[in-house]
């Protein structure tokens, strides 16, 4: 009887003190989150705007330079030079649109940046200790949306 009387106050006294450990590593857990609609941001930002404008203006001018390509081959008589022409535009072609999407990819790699800052700049400006996407929360959190759209703009 005494070992059961042991036993029990041994599981009991375990029962406690992982209670408490778990409240104390329950003390840790973030109090203020925040969600951000990402791409809502993204489509209010004036630098992706900017960004979009540009590359429409950039496929514009590949279009038109390869119009007018076309037509200068096609005026081609000669299937030597014509094949030429053709290797030579397809490696200015190719040329031109990798360094358009090299300039695109950098350009959106800074504006993504200057969001996060924006972002990271909001939550410490609100005492946030997390800040999640919105997409991913069903529940709960503080919609920082509208002040990180007005600071990136």
């Amino acid at each position: 009887m005494d070992n059961k009387f042991r036993f029990l106050a041994v599981v009991v006294a375990a029962f406690i003190v992982g209670f408490s450990v778990n409240n104390f590593a329950m003390s840790d857990v973030p109090s203020k989150i925040a969600v951000v609609d990402v791409g809502q941001v993204v489509a209010s930002s004036s630098q992706v705007q900017a960004l979009r404008k540009e590359q429409q203006a950039k496929a514009k001018e590949l279009v038109a330079f390869v119009e007018k390509a076309r037509k200068e081959v096609a005026a081609t008589t000669d299937v030597k030079k014509k094949q030429a022409l053709e290797d030579k535009y397809n490696k200015e072609l190719n040329s031109k649109k990798a360094a358009m999407d090299k300039n695109y990819a950098s350009k959106l790699e800074s504006i993504d940046k200057n969001i996060s800052a924006k972002i990271n700049e909001q939550a410490k400006a609100g005492n946030y200790d997390i800040v999640l996407a919105k997409g991913v929360v069903l529940y709960g959190g503080t919609d920082i949306t509208d002040a990180v759209k007005k600071a990136v703009k």
